[in-house]
């Protein structure tokens, strides 16, 4: 037995060291893309390329490995070969452990350097001085709607969506000591504690709930106070070095945050694409109905229709719109150009591959 169990850990010894020279030389031509990149000036991070990788090599895949697993390391092995053509600068609405940082990796992988700033005009910011390549903000919540702040960046900023991430949002209970029964005290962003309310109610009802700026913030708050806990992500646990009291506590299990790439260039149609633009409107009869009649006559989907008050004039206000295609179609193109004649201004905020 003992024999038979050698012969298998030398044998998968075997297959590492060979994964790891296949690494390597993949590296090697990583590289050879990145000089080439550069000297044509293309864009270093190319969404639509990754997910041809993971689409390719999970429709091919035999088995055993499992199929589900094959975006996660690959994800990883990208990065990593993103780092070596050009360190990858990629800036997040922080703290570290806060759904937006999760979202980043999920996007960029560990080897970009994720630099965390306190608020979504720094993210814009940064990238905008070319201090980050691009950077990652939530625009909205399957349960709470959009994030304002967000949105309202747009009106005055240059930078382009140029990928989205959908997170599925679940909500852990964390402490100290990971006991229940000690306590006394709740503490999250106050989204997270909304979308646990039920639960809270149910289990902790005597207990007080204290809003923060942040779920990581909240991580950080309870970990030299025994009779506390708070509601985050299972990263903030392993980061903070908290105890799980009890996972996935949020109300509703369909519960997904949609995060925003920005940067400065519109990747190429991938297929799947989609296209944010922003606009305001003459106010006369019938604007809305002539609003929406250009994509209806298309047949172009949208996705989402978002108004927000214009910040410099009382009761005007600013459309928010999504809409399946690519402004590189023709119809979707034609579309904008006819919404544009009813318009005061008109801003295409990106085209982008739709979040899978």
């Amino acid at each position: 037995m003992a024999n038979n169990l050698d012969d298998l850990r030398q044998h998968i010894d075997k297959l590492d060291d060979e994964i790891l020279d296949l690494l390597n030389q993949r590296a090697q031509v990583a590289i050879e893309v990145g000089k080439t990149k550069s000297g044509e000036q293309c864009e270093y991070f190319v969404p639509s390329r990754e997910t041809a990788i993971f689409d390719r090599l999970t429709a091919t895949n035999k088995g055993p490995f499992p199929t589900a697993a094959i975006p996660r390391v690959f994800r990883e092995i990208i990065s990593a070969s993103l780092s070596l053509e050009q360190p990858l600068k990629v800036a997040f609405l922080g703290p570290q452990a806060t759904f937006t940082h999760v979202a980043a990796m999920r996007q960029f992988g560990m080897s970009a350097q994720l630099v965390a700033l306190k608020s979504i005009p720094s993210v814009f910011e940064e990238v905008e001085r070319d201090r980050a390549k691009y950077g990652v903000v939530p625009v909205e919540n399957s349960n709470e709607g959009v994030v304002s702040h967000t949105l309202d960046m747009f009106v005055a900023s240059e930078l382009k969506v140029i990928a989205e991430v959908l997170l599925e949002i679940s909500h852990d209970l964390l402490s100290a000591a990971g006991e229940l029964s000690d306590i006394r005290k709740v503490i999250s962003h106050p989204q997270a504690l909304g979308q646990c309310r039920s639960w809270l109610d149910e289990n902790l009802p005597d207990a007080t709930l204290v809003d923060v700026g942040s779920t990581a913030r909240a991580a950080q708050m309870v970990v030299d106070d025994p009779a506390a806990a708070a509601i985050a992500s299972e990263m903030a646990a392993s980061l903070y070095g908290l105890k799980v009291v009890k996972k996935k506590i949020e109300d509703n299990p369909h519960n997904f945050t949609r995060f925003l790439v920005i940067g400065k260039n519109t990747p190429d149609p991938s297929g799947k694409d989609k296209t944010s633009i922003m606009f305001s409107i003459k106010d006369e009869p019938g604007i809305l109905f002539r609003m929406l009649e250009p994509f209806s006559k298309r047949n172009i989907n949208l996705s989402k229709i978002e108004s927000r008050p214009m910040k410099s004039k009382a009761w005007e206000y600013v459309f928010y719109l999504d809409m399946e295609g690519h402004i590189q179609e023709a119809n979707v193109a034609a579309a904008i150009e006819d919404l544009r004649g009813y318009c005061q201004f008109l801003k295409i905020l990106g085209s982008y591959q739709s979040a899978r």
